[in-house]
C-alpha cells in the first residue's frame, strides 16, 4: 500500500478537495504526470484536463480542470485551478459553450501566435469533452 500524503484542489469559488491520498495524476502543461509522496518539489502549470485522485481509502475521484498551477512539496501537493469541476458534475452545456468561445477566439485572432494558442486550447477542450461525456 502506497503512504499517503496531502492534497488539495481549490478553484476560485471554494475547496474541492483537501485529504490524505495516495496518489493523483494531474494534467501537467508538460503532459500528465502522477504525484505521490515524497514526490520531488516541482511547480507546473495546468492545462484543460481531469485530475485522478486515489484516496487513502482506496476510491477513486476525478475531476475536470480549465487550467491553472500545481505546488507540489515532498509533504504533499496543491492544486490551483482556474476553474474545477467533480468530472459527475460536469454540465453539458457550460462545456458547449467554452468550446464554442474557443472556436470564435481562434477565428478572431489577431496573429499567429494568438491564433496558435486559441487552436491549441480548442483541441484540449475537445479532447476532455471526448474523454469525460458519453457519445
Amino acid at each position: 500500500m502506497a503512504e499517503a500524503f496531502k492534497f488539495e484542489l481549490v478553484s476560485p469559488e471554494r475547496l474541492l478537495v483537501s485529504a490524505e491520498v495516495e496518489s493523483v495524476v494531474i494534467p501537467g502543461a508538460e503532459g500528465e504526470m502522477t504525484v505521490m509522496a515524497h514526490h520531488a518539489p516541482v511547480m507546473t502549470t495546468i492545462k484543460p484536463g481531469v485530475v485522478t485522485v486515489k484516496t487513502a481509502s482506496g476510491g477513486e475521484e476525478r475531476y475536470v480542470v480549465f487550467g491553472g498551477f500545481a505546488d507540489i512539496v515532498p509533504a504533499g501537493c496543491t492544486l490551483l485551478a482556474e476553474s474545477a469541476v467533480a468530472v459527475k458534475d460536469v454540465d453539458r452545456a457550460d462545456l458547449a459553450r467554452r468550446i464554442q468561445e474557443a472556436k470564435e477566439d481562434a477565428a478572431d485572432a489577431k496573429d499567429d501566435q494568438a491564433r496558435s494558442k486559441a487552436e491549441q486550447f480548442l483541441s484540449q477542450l475537445t479532447t476532455l469533452e471526448g474523454a469525460i461525456l458519453p457519445a
